[in-house]
């Protein structure tokens, strides 16, 4: 089920809604939400019970996902993902690499969110793709070695299934550049957006769902409300 909402101020929802049978992680928990009081049962009021995962659907990573001492995702600075940001579009159909950046003169303190074949193809199943595009381990230490602040990616992890899941994890929350995965990128065209990406508030989490909402940039003006970008 894709939902991009548009509000008045043209924020767009790019999160997936979290429901029953959702596409998960191989070895994490299948998702369940399920009415456990019920109005139409006779309750007072309607209560639902949900177990899922942490790195379900449209989630961020922490650095303790995959660094012994990291931080946890408690600690991560709002304007890490809440400012201006860049959404750029990915043709390979293996992997995101180093070449495919260059062109894009990353600068440091971005928040960069990548628009893949994912998009298209991954969601259409509540099967896990194996075969997602994913962020080359060499492409992670590119944008570490560019201070990029957040990185952000259209399936459920930035690494590979079959290859880079584990390096390109610890490359960048190594260098604490915050990831949120799981995008629905849809009805998102390549260019500037403001972004605002929250994750719940989990203590000492490795992660944990996120709500995120983008909104297409006006060329000189920015966005009320918002912190700027670190460039």
């Amino acid at each position: 089920m894709r939902r991009n909402l548009k509000s008045k101020r043209g924020w767009i929802d790019v999160t997936f809604p979290v429901r029953s049978g959702m596409v998960h992680w191989p070895d994490n928990p299948p998702v369940e939400v399920e009415r456990m009081l019920s109005m139409e049962q006779g309750a007072v009021c309607n209560v639902s019970i949900m177990s899922m995962g942490c790195h379900t659907g449209t989630h961020m990573d922490g650095p303790r996902h995959f660094i012994r001492d990291g931080r946890g995702l408690d600690a991560l600075p709002f304007e890490a993902t809440m400012g201006p940001c860049r959404v750029i579009a990915i043709h390979d159909p293996e992997s995101i690499k180093p070449g495919h950046l260059a062109p894009h003169r990353l600068k440091k303190g971005e928040r960069i969110l990548f628009k893949t074949a994912n998009t298209r193809r991954s969601w259409k199943t509540d099967d896990f793709d194996k075969d997602f595009v994913y962020l080359s381990k060499e492409a992670a230490q590119y944008l570490v070695d560019r201070g990029v602040r957040t990185v952000g990616v259209d399936y459920l992890s930035v690494g590979g299934f079959y290859k880079d899941g584990v390096e390109t994890h610890q490359i960048l929350l190594g260098a604490e550049v915050w990831i949120i995965e799981g995008l629905d990128l849809s009805k998102i065209n390549p260019g500037r957006y403001d972004l605002i990406c929250l994750p719940m508030l989990i203590a000492k989490s490795d992660g944990a769902p996120a709500r995120a909402l983008l909104r297409p940039r006006k060329e000189r003006s920015s966005a009320r409300g918002l912190p700027r970008a670190s460039h």
